[in-house]
This record gives C-alpha cells, sequence and structure tokens, in this order.
C-alpha cells in the first residue's frame, strides 16, 4: 500500500469537513463556528505544499531526461 494515500484522502476529507463546520452544519453557531477556521487552513497549506513539491519533483525528472537525451558531454 502507498505510505502517502492516507495523506492524500485525509486533507480533501478535513477540508470538506472544516467547509461543513464553518457553514454551520449541525449545532454550530456564531463564534463556534471559527473553530473550524485552522483546520480548513491546514488542510489548504497541506494541498499548496503537495502541489508545488510536485512541480518541483517534475522538474528535476525532465531535467534528468533532458542531460539523458543529449548525452555526455
Amino acid at each position: 500500500m502507498n505510505t502517502r494515500l492516507p495523506l492524500a484522502l485525509a486533507t480533501p476529507l478535513l477540508i470538506a469537513l472544516a467547509l461543513f463546520g464553518l457553514m454551520g452544519g449541525g449545532q454550530r453557531q456564531g463564534a463556534e463556528r471559527l473553530q473550524a477556521l485552522p483546520a480548513l487552513l491546514i488542510a489548504a497549506g497541506l494541498l499548496i505544499a503537495r502541489a508545488a513539491s510536485y512541480g518541483r519533483h517534475r522538474q528535476r525528472l525532465l531535467r534528468a531526461v533532458k542531460e539523458l537525451e543529449s548525452g555526455p558531454q
């Protein structure tokens, strides 16, 4: 099993849960809704960090492929 799968699934679920809390799903009213804000910010940060990491990884792979294609210099 992929070790990153739980985190990949947990992040969107955390966002959905935080949005549900912010929109007033259930018994939350007023300032109690703001308690869901940290979860939303953390999940958004995780998604942004993962996207940035993915982009850097793709750039490294592309650079390595180009070096292989050009051959030793």
